[in-house]
């Protein structure tokens, strides 16, 4: 990355990476289930569909899921996994997902609908994979044809969850060293960080910002001040820490640019947003928050590459890994 200061050792590490990113890609493909399961993408839609009826936010809750899972030891699923069995630590239980992922029981649903129809043949990993791209496209945003083959993890990491999943109040300095690590770049970053376009943020995770930032007994001077007056209401200071505010004050459920406008008039609600567009940050980043703000097709462009280069993440293909027949539990179990 161009960012990074190589020492030939990282180098050559970065080519293994590259190569091995690379060969996944290749293993991976949009046809991967026509002939087994050719209503695959269409079960995901249709009970994706259902489950919005009762929880609009259902679909931000599922890209989150998926980008949990890629980012702590590839999309291999594992984040679905409950503890039990071999599995004595569950990801669910760590920092990033306690009392905050949400959607499992919609999974369930999905991979039951998928299993009635094609009975041990798409991973929980691919669900995953098919249901971020309907979230997205259902909530107005681009759809594109998902790269499929991924296989089931055998295993769960919650000390990688703990320390790899990009946190709320992340610099921009470790959230860029963190998609790094994963072979993702700060386009991606800026690209992938727009689905919080859609969806809710609980109060217990921007909340100091709002009154005593980094223990200064202030709130963030970045946050613009009719909006953390707004905060203020939907957050009170001691308050209900699992109240929720929208990601994106303007249009909450609809997958949009107007994200990066946020940023630029200060109301990132996450301290991990605003930093995007922060003044003492990378001119080119910078410049890569006003393309997306000006040019909603960059933007999505943009995110449908990053979204298919997250899910290249060190998939397990082959014969390595299983189909699980629950995506909670691995098989045997």
């Amino acid at each position: 990355m161009s960012f990074y200061s190589f020492t030939s050792s990282i180098a050559v590490a970065t080519i293994f990476i590259t190569l091995l990113f690379s060969n996944s890609q290749a293993q991976l493909n949009s046809s991967f289930y026509a002939t087994t399961c050719p209503n695959v993408t269409t079960i995901v839609r249709n009970a994706l569909q259902q489950a919005m009826q009762s929880d609009i936010r259902i679909g931000a809750s599922l890209i989150r899921l998926h980008f949990h899972d890629c980012f702590v030891d590839g999309c291999d699923g594992s984040v679905l996994l409950d503890r039990g069995g071999n599995i004595t630590q569950s990801e669910k239980d760590a920092g990033p997902n306690t009392n905050s992922a949400r959607g499992f029981g919609v999974v369930d649903n999905i991979k039951t609908a998928v299993e009635n129809s094609c009975p041990g043949v798409v991973s929980c990993a691919d669900i995953l994979a098919l249901a971020a791209e309907s979230s997205v496209s259902l909530a107005g945003g681009p759809s594109w044809n998902v790269l499929l083959g991924r296989r089931d993890g055998l295993r769960a990491n919650q000390g990688g969850a703990n320390s790899s999943i990009p946190a709320p109040i992340d610099s921009l300095s470790n959230l860029t060293s963190k998609f790094s690590a994963v072979g993702l770049d700060t386009t991606d970053l800026v690209a992938l960080s727009g689905a919080h376009t859609f969806g809710r943020a609980q109060c217990r995770v921007f909340s100091s910002r709002l009154y005593n930032f980094n223990g200064t007994g202030n709130p963030d001077p970045t946050v613009n001040g009719t909006y953390l007056t707004t905060l203020r209401q939907i957050c009170p200071q001691n308050g209900n820490g699992s109240a929720l505010a929208n990601l994106d004050p303007t249009t909450a459920d609809t997958f949009d640019n107007n994200y990066y406008t946020n940023l630029q008039n200060n109301q990132g609600l996450l301290q991990s947003d605003q930093e995007l567009f922060s003044t003492n940050g990378p001119a080119a980043i910078v410049a890569i928050v006003n393309n997306f703000a000006s040019n909603q097709t960059a933007f999505f462009q943009q995110f449908v590459q990053s979204m298919i280069n997250m899910g290249n993440i060190s998939p397990l293909t082959g014969s390595n890994g299983e189909i699980r027949a629950d995506c909670k539990k691995v098989n045997g179990s």
